[in-house]
């Protein structure tokens, strides 16, 4: 079996095209055609081709059989039903996200049961108390422990003469004696019955409890978790991690989205939920947006993913997660009654006006840059969403507007007079902005703008645009509506649009294992390589969330790592996860009855009056499986000429491996990274 470093990696794809400046363009600015006959380079997509567009634009990539079983429902049935995903059954992944319980928390709950670090402090300065429920108090007594620990150490340091050798080798020992304690104590949790070794991990020592949690190694550990339900799963990992067990929620929103692009059979909503996550993008290590970003996508973006934009914006203007990352929850009008109060009171100071979501609402969230504001427009705006605020934020309570805190009199902004309204009534004002907003043509013009950035090309067809913008308008901006008119549009299925969108990190791990049949056994593993290619999940720091367009991602580095990628899923080392190449050729036989295989390696050997090889067929049946159409010629030459050499090595592969390096390959070739 292959062990590819960077440097064979490189030189691989430096067989398969040139990495140069002109690798990137190659893959982004069209669909490399030199694989196709002159004279079908302009010709209509067939139907097979029609129903790989709209599984490749509309899902996170298509399965084995999905094209086939779209041609047979017919491209605008399959659409109409991704478009009311309440009628698709999703039991799979229902079945999946079982085992993450602390998603279905509110925000409020979520800060009780996996607190941050301020709670461990309000605790040890004794303003606060450990909860009643047993479990709970003590997961929060291993917290409260480590965090004065931590503190403890980080003063020692500060005061400690020890060199960085010295100290290092001092955490190298500590680690080992963990190690080996908790290895002691797991043995003797695991000679337990299984229903009574959660009690009796509770009864332990305090500084056991942390031991057994942090440092029992693998294979103890996987024993001592796969025995336990998810809940208790959830306490283990609070123990186990740092001093704050926000860490568990975080780690759990990220499985679950690897999950839902992989698994999911409601395709569209999760792309779209995608689309809007980043358009509308909070950062999850921003202040409390720990506690917020899971009900946030819940509860607010996903519900509104395919509804009206005037719902889905307010929705968002509203959200705790929103007000707390762009700061509007600390915002203060200049002349408020909470502003007289700062000046009386300069030691306990509040913030005064802050720009951040005014300036963000018009550039990124509805006008767009060029929609005709001024310096002035945001600065009112932002007097006029003055109140809109979050009731107790460290605590996960919810959105809340303060009279005391908007900004009185009438404000002029976008050429027009907002009349102020005192009191409860004062939300009105941002209310009314928000309907203003989304009704307007210029977000009309920049909501499709983008949408058809995300499904047709990075540079979309400018009359497109426009009537999906006039569909957004005749509406009222329902979002159905504007996806419809862009999926019946003759630029959806044109063929200058075919295949021209590089995928996104997310997007490409996402289509390797649905284009495979590969069950996502690890999603933690999934969400480590995310991070690795440089899409670690709601981390995107800027408000402009992950961008769509391949200038953004590709380049040699990237493409290197997308090959790695490919050889550690197909090897069966991503996580363990099981691969199966063998299975995915067996299906193509399967599929070959339906559908005969049309392939360059097919077309190359019957020209040249050669018999096609064994190792031939399989690439050929393996790309049919994958891609779902043409490979060059080159990409095919590359990927034979790499397993004949490697068959010529000292130890050659056995016929599954061989299988499995052909699978790699093509998932790491240039075709695959389009859409």
């Amino acid at each position: 079996m292959m062990r590819w470093s960077r440097v064979s990696s490189l030189s691989w794809l430096l067989a398969v095209l040139p990495l140069s400046s002109g690798a990137s363009a190659q893959l982004t600015a069209k669909r490399p055609q030199h694989h196709l006959p002159a004279a079908t380079v302009e010709a209509p997509l067939t139907q097979r081709e029609k129903a790989a567009q709209l599984l490749n634009r509309c899902t996170f990539g298509p399965r084995p059989g999905d094209i086939t079983a779209v041609m047979k429902l017919g491209p605008d049935a399959w659409f109409e039903q991704q478009l009311n995903p309440e009628t698709v059954p999703d039991a799979v992944l229902e079945k999946r996200l079982e085992d993450y319980p602390a998603l279905k928390l509110t925000p409020s709950q979520t800060a009780i049961d996996f607190p941050r670090n301020q709670v461990f402090r309000k605790i040890l300065e004794g303003k606060e108390t450990y909860p009643q429920d047993p479990a709970l108090a003590s997961v929060y007594q291993v917290l409260e422990t480590k965090y004065a620990h931590e503190q403890q150490v980080r003063k020692e340091e500060q005061d400690n003469q020890q060199t960085p050798e010295q100290q290092e080798a001092q955490k190298a020992a500590q680690k080992k004696q963990d190690q080996a304690t908790a290895l002691v104590v797991s043995e003797q949790i695991l000679g337990m019955p299984k229903a009574q070794r959660m009690a009796a991990i509770f009864k332990l020592p305090v500084e056991q409890r942390i031991v057994l949690a942090g440092s029992t190694p693998d294979p103890q550990k996987k024993m001592l978790i796969a025995d336990f339900n998810p809940h208790e799963r959830e306490i283990f990992a609070a123990m186990g991690g740092g001093p704050d067990a926000a860490h568990v929620v975080q780690s759990e929103l990220q499985q679950a989205k690897a999950l839902r692009a992989i698994l999911s059979e409601r395709q569209l909503q999760e792309v779209m939920t995608d689309f809007w996550f980043n358009h509308f993008n909070v950062f999850l290590n921003k202040d409390s947006d720990a506690l917020y970003t899971p009900a946030y996508e819940r509860d607010t973006i996903r519900p509104h993913a395919l509804g009206k934009f005037r719902d889905l914006l307010t929705a968002t203007a509203k959200d705790p997660a929103m007000l707390v990352y762009l700061d509007n929850w600390l915002s203060i009008g200049p002349d408020s009654k909470a502003a007289e109060n700062r000046q009386a009171n300069q030691k306990n100071a509040q913030r005064g006006l802050n720009e951040n979501y005014g300036r963000e609402l018009m550039e990124l969230h509805t006008v767009g840059v060029s929609g005709g504001y001024t310096q002035a427009d945001v600065t009112n705006l932002a007097k006029i969403l003055t109140g809109w605020t979050v009731d107790r934020p460290d605590q996960g309570g919810g959105f809340l507007f303060e009279p005391r805190k908007h900004e009185p009199g009438d404000k002029q902004w976008f050429r027009q007079k907002v009349a102020f309204q005192a009191g409860p009534n004062g939300v009105a004002e941002g209310e009314a902005a928000l309907n203003w907003l989304a009704s307007q043509s210029q977000t009309a013009h920049f909501i499709s703008f983008k949408l058809a950035q995300r499904f047709v090309a990075d540079e979309p067809p400018p009359a497109l645009v426009d009537r999906m913008a006039k569909s957004f308008l005749s509406s009222d901006g329902d979002i159905r509506e504007v996806l419809r008119t862009m999926e019946r549009s003759p630029e959806f299925f044109a063929r200058k649009y075919y295949r021209v969108k590089v995928k996104t990190p997310l997007e490409f791990v996402a289509s390797a294992f649905r284009a495979t049949e590969t069950n996502p056994a690890n999603p933690a593993a999934v969400v480590n390589v995310l991070k690795t290619m440089g899409e670690p999940l709601y981390q995107m720091q800027p408000p402009t969330g992950y961008p769509m367009t391949a200038d953004h991602w590709m380049n040699s580095a990237a493409l290197v790592d997308r090959l790695n990628l490919s050889l550690t899923l197909t090897g069966g080392k991503l996580g363990n996860t099981p691969f199966d190449a063998t299975h995915l050729l067996a299906t193509g036989l399967l599929a070959r009855e339906v559908e005969p295989v049309k392939s360059p390696v097919r077309r190359i050997s019957v020209e040249a009056g050669e018999p096609v090889s064994g190792r031939e067929e399989a690439l050929a049946l393996l790309e049919q499986m994958v891609i779902g159409g043409a490979v060059s010629a080159k990409t095919n030459a590359v990927i034979l000429k790499q397993i004949a050499e490697d068959q010529a090595s000292p130890s050659p592969a056995d016929s599954t491996q061989v299988l499995n390096t052909i699978a790699a390959l093509i998932l790491g070739s240039p075709e695959f990274q389009l859409k």
